[in-house]
């Protein structure tokens, strides 16, 4: 009996841990690049040739969102999975405040309320978009 408990609690353990720990890896992903002063020459320079700055950061936030809802569905309890859209796009949304707080300071890196503003609606896009794929692929027996 004791052995059946422990697995359960692995197994617990294990599905929290795969759920929350791509959004972790990738918040803390977020942070160092924001930590950087050029952040552009760490990454490719078509992303900032190609795609304006607003963009990027819509995209960056979607991932994020994406990443959150994920998690919310399948490893934070029935709650969280029933208002999983919501708290992605609170995620995205309250990390990208965060995000924009530690920009300022870092040397000339600036922070902006029109960038949290297009970090919230990449979350709402992400959370969203990712809902919709999600229920057209359990309609369509994909799940």
């Amino acid at each position: 009996m004791e052995k059946a408990c422990t697995e359960t609690e692995e197994s617990s353990a294990g599905h929290w841990m795969r759920g929350w720990l791509p959004v972790t890896a990738y918040m803390a992903l977020i942070f160092y690049f924001s930590s950087l002063s050029h952040p552009d020459e760490k990454l490719p320079k078509v992303l900032f040739e190609a795609l304006s700055d607003k963009l990027l950061h819509a995209i960056e936030y979607a991932v994020l969102a994406v990443l959150s809802y994920r998690a919310f569905r399948r490893a934070a309890g029935s709650f969280a999975a029933r208002y999983a859209v919501l708290f992605a796009i609170i995620t995205a949304s309250l990390y990208g405040v965060t995000d924009e707080v530690h920009q300022a300071f870092v040397p000339l890196r600036t922070a902006g309320w029109s960038d949290w503003a297009a970090d919230t609606a990449g979350g709402v896009i992400g959370a969203v978009g990712y809902r919709r794929f999600a229920e057209r692929g359990a309609k369509d027996g994909f799940s």
